[in-house]
């Protein structure tokens, strides 16, 4: 693949220089991954941020390891641990809807605790 260096810095780049690579065009790549045009378009330009199930989707189509593309992603570490997002999307026993809420329910949760965590920092100090 290259070393890091080398490779694109956000998932939208990773993505249009595989379907390059691949010389399929963007709407051959959002037919093949059952994403619309629009939205494939605002990936790969940096606009949207794709979840798991739709970068599993776009790696299917692009015949990539769905681990590589969580890696560029950021959803799984360097070791190649899975993250949960990672985890629920693979999940086989539920269904999409269900992956999407439980999706969105944990990155809920985890914003509502990244807000709160310097308050709770602050206040620890305070009591020392």
């Amino acid at each position: 693949m290259g070393t890091p260096k080398d490779l694109p810095q956000d998932i939208g780049s990773f993505i249009r220089d595989l379907r390059e690579n691949a010389k399929i065009s963007l709407r051959q790549l959002a037919d093949k991954a059952g994403v619309s045009n629009p939205y494939l378009s605002q990936i790969e330009r940096g606009l949207r941020k794709p979840s798991a199930e739709v970068l599993q989707q776009i790696a299917s189509a692009l015949r990539v390891s769905t681990p590589a593309m969580y890696l560029r992603a950021g959803l799984l570490d360097g070791e190649g641990q899975q993250g949960v997002l990672a985890a629920i999307a693979v999940d086989p026993d539920l269904t999409i809807a269900q992956k999407q809420s439980l999706s969105q329910i944990y990155e809920t949760f985890r914003n509502e605790n990244a807000r709160h965590a310097p308050e709770t920092t602050d206040t620890a100090e305070e009591t020392k």
